[in-house]
């Protein structure tokens, strides 16, 4: 008989951010394995452009315009994709980021930082995944399943320096993953489940600035993180990709509350 625990196929998944460095390449991934993806984002012309790319090759995906931070754009958009697919399978919050003024860097302390920065990531990185969870998880609810990926780090285990307000806000997201593991499953069944994935290292657009200097090569920083990663190398966007598939699929039914670390080792490698 036929192994189906992997097969995705006709799953509809909600991806915020998801024209972002890595939320762009599980889109890709995912409607490769046919799925049908919804991206959502603030970004028409970024959106657009990947859905394009998707189509190109043989996928199924749409883009909806939209700010997850404004509740009332998102049960807006609950309705459209429920009117068209009729139900949501998996949501993968994958919008965030970080801005200078919520970093320490080295020649400042912690009486530079600038709280109104700080707020814009508490509120990007945390309550842009706690938002989508209520507007998404209520239509799961009402379709009786439904699965939850959400985006950790490095920084949702132990501080990292100058990264203060990313590093708090995901802290923040791996504590609400774990609390809505259980919310979910004890109150509306089994067939509940919330995860995360905790990227290790990665050059993306939001880090490139603290780990590549002008001319591309590596700064201290980028040199300590690669130190302290048993790989000696930063990750590659597609090594995500196991780990999502994975929990996107019914391999994972019994799979509730678990941080997956994708990360070369640096999570459990110490001196």
């Amino acid at each position: 008989m036929k192994n189906n625990l992997f097969d995705i196929t006709g799953k509809v998944i909600v991806i915020t951010g998801g024209y972002g460095v890595l939320g762009s390449d599980m889109a890709r991934y995912l409607a490769k394995e046919h799925a049908s993806i919804v991206v959502l984002g603030r970004s028409p012309q970024k959106g657009q452009q990947l859905i394009s790319e998707i189509r190109t090759a043989g996928g199924e995906a749409s883009f909806l315009p939209c700010d997850v931070l404004e509740k009332e754009q998102l049960e807006k958009i609950n309705h459209e994709i429920l009117n068209k697919y009729g139900h949501i399978d998996v949501l993968i919050n994958a919008a965030g980021g970080n801005m200078p003024g919520a970093v320490i860097p080295p020649d400042k302390t912690i009486f530079d930082i600038n709280i109104e920065d700080f707020r814009k990531v508490i509120d990007l990185n945390l309550f842009g995944t706690v938002l989508p969870t209520l507007v998404f998880a209520k239509a799961m609810v009402n379709n009786g399943h439904g699965n939850i990926i959400n985006i950790a780090s490095m920084a949702s285990f132990r501080p990292l320096t100058r990264v203060m307000g990313y590093g708090v806000a995901k802290a923040a997201v791996a504590n609400f993953t774990q609390y809505m593991a259980g919310e979910l499953s004890i109150k509306f069944g089994d067939r509940f489940r919330v995860n995360a994935i905790a990227p290790g290292f990665f050059i993306t657009t939001q880090n490139k600035d603290l780990m590549l200097n002008k001319d591309g090569s590596f700064t201290e920083r980028a040199k300590s993180v690669v130190a302290h990663t048993p790989f000696r190398r930063f990750g590659e966007a597609d090594e995500l990709l196991g780990a999502i598939h994975y929990l996107v699929s019914d391999a994972s039914a019994f799979v509730n509350g678990s941080i997956i670390e994708v990360d070369g080792g640096f999570n459990s490698y110490s001196i």
